[in-house]
């Protein structure tokens, strides 16, 4: 008997099982870091609540609420989330990890990034800054964690790694966004706007959207890269919009075989299909199309001048060229590598202009 004690006792003791009541074994270091991280900046990361007025069946007013998540950046009482969290809003409400509860003022958004800025008026002592990092060198199978709201639950902590990067995403303004970060940390409907952070606590990204085909997370979240988010937040505080660079046309896409279809003497670029009158592109002299020809099924306006490369950068098609113009600001002057529909070929300079509010990207 003696001995079957005693050998249950070195089983459940190999198996790590307490024996001694209110004992707990050490955590490892990786929780250690999780929970130091989460109790250090879960005070930082704030809901919002978004009321939005809409028609139901009857076509009466109603008003609607969303939730999504945000980061204090600013002493100040400035709030990070996404545009898509607070889009269309009539009234804003930011609740702190206290639950102390602020209106809050919309300071600005960029659709073509998904971010935006909010404002509460809140005790210093109240507000804990999340601090911003770098998106420039991450690897793919670093720790990350997600702090958000997911379904209204109140502050969660998920981890997990960078799944990859310099993925491509479509925000909601049409632009792409380059080099977002993906990763398998849990994010649900309400993570929205919440932070991304690495393992030494500095915000690396801005959890966006989640890749589902049911509305839940499987293991595809991404992020929008604390890179761009630094350099669209400052103009939305000082003017409460972010100011594209722009050259004033309508670009499609020349693909190799369009271009054999038009017979043309070049294979790959963004050629021009309309041109803003008085625009960038006009001014410096560039043609946009002047006649229409059917290709397969589409009617199509070409006559357009191609551009084929930016400042010594190759260009291969409209996305290339929108991804290249993204470095620039309005103001600057860029050197367009283009070749004319009858084939010859020019090097022409635009000065940039700045994309006027409410154009969609095409």
């Amino acid at each position: 008997m003696r001995k079957k004690i005693l050998w249950v006792w070195i089983v459940w003791a190999c198996a790590g099982i307490s024996l001694v009541p209110g004992t707990v074994w050490s955590l490892t270091d990786d929780e250690k870091n999780n929970i130091e991280l989460y109790e250090k900046l879960s005070r930082g990361v704030v809901n919002i609540t978004s009321t939005v007025l809409e028609r139901d069946f009857f076509f009466n007013i109603v008003p609607r609420q969303g939730a999504g998540s945000g980061s204090v950046i600013d002493e100040r009482g400035y709030i990070l989330t996404n545009h898509h969290v607070i889009e269309d809003a009539r009234k804003l409400e930011v609740t702190l990890f206290s639950g102390k509860k602020y209106p809050a003022k919309f300071i600005g958004s960029d659709p073509n990034s998904d971010i935006a800025v909010l404002k509460i008026d809140a005790p210093k002592k109240d507000l804990t800054v999340i601090p911003m990092g770098s998106s420039k060198d991450l690897k793919v199978g670093q720790k990350v964690l997600a702090i958000g709201n997911p379904f209204g639950l109140g502050q969660t902590l998920t981890t997990g790694v960078v799944s990859s990067v310099g993925r491509t995403l479509r925000a909601p303004g049409g632009a792409l966004v380059e080099d977002v970060i993906q990763t398998d940390a849990s994010i649900n409907p309400g993570n929205s706007g919440g932070p991304l952070i690495d393992s030494s606590g500095f915000m690396i990204g801005v959890n966006t959207a989640i890749f589902s085909p049911t509305g839940a997370n499987v293991g595809i979240g991404f992020a929008i890269p604390i890179d761009t988010v630094k350099q669209v937040v400052k103009e939305l505080i000082e003017k409460g919009s972010y100011g594209y660079p722009w050259i004033g046309a309508t670009l499609m896409t020349l693909s190799p075989g369009l271009a054999d279809a038009l017979q043309l003497s070049v294979s790959k670029g963004a050629m021009i299909v309309e041109l803003v009158p008085g625009g960038p592109a006009d001014k410096a002299g560039l043609k946009g199309g002047k006649t229409r020809a059917q290709v397969g099924n589409y009617i199509l306006v070409v006559g357009g001048d191609i551009i084929v490369g930016v400042d010594g950068t190759a260009v291969d098609s409209t996305e290339d060229f929108m991804r290249v113009l993204r470095r620039y600001r309005p103001g600057d002057k860029v050197t367009l590598d283009v070749v004319h529909w009858e084939g010859s070929r020019d090097r022409m300079t635009v000065v940039l202009g700045e994309r006027p509010q409410g154009y969609r990207m095409r």
